[in-house]
């Protein structure tokens, strides 16, 4: 019986990273206008999530610039629209938009950036959206971020 329960224990022990919620992910951004990725799972048991942005091109931030920024997704197309207007040093955003969930900075070719926010942040059955906000980007380079579990 004590053999049996240990056995258990161990097997349970080795199975827990398995389990474990994953609370970052790696998304990169390309010179071809591209994520690789068009889809977040973020767990709710994850106290906060970390994005980590990677542009794997070869151009300037200035030619081919890329971020990660998340909002609902009825907010993604007038926070990219008015965020043009921001310029390359404010890596096209508008300062304190309430709208914006979370940012990356605004990164070029061989660059990565990371942010992390608050998982309370999100409402479990909202519509989230992902996107870059570098002028003309966002008509293909975003994706869905949703709350799981």
């Amino acid at each position: 019986m004590i053999r049996k329960l240990v056995v258990a224990s161990v097997l349970a022990l080795a199975s827990a990273p398995l389990l474990a919620a994953e609370c970052t992910v790696d998304v990169q951004g390309t010179d071809q206008m591209t994520f690789d990725t068009k889809e977040i799972k973020v767990s709710k048991s994850c106290k906060t999530f970390t994005v980590n942005l990677k542009h794997s091109g070869k151009l300037a931030k200035n030619v081919m610039g890329h971020n990660w920024v998340l909002s609902k997704t009825a907010d993604a197309q007038p926070i990219a629209t008015e965020g043009m207007t921001a310029g390359l040093d404010k890596d096209y955003l508008k300062a304190d938009d309430p709208r914006i969930i979370a940012h990356t900075k605004m990164i070029g070719g061989g660059e990565s950036d990371s942010v992390t926010f608050e998982v309370s942040k999100l409402a479990a059955g909202e519509s989230y959206e992902f996107f870059c906000s570098f002028p003309g980007h966002v008509s293909m380079m975003k994706g869905t971020l949703a709350l799981v579990d």
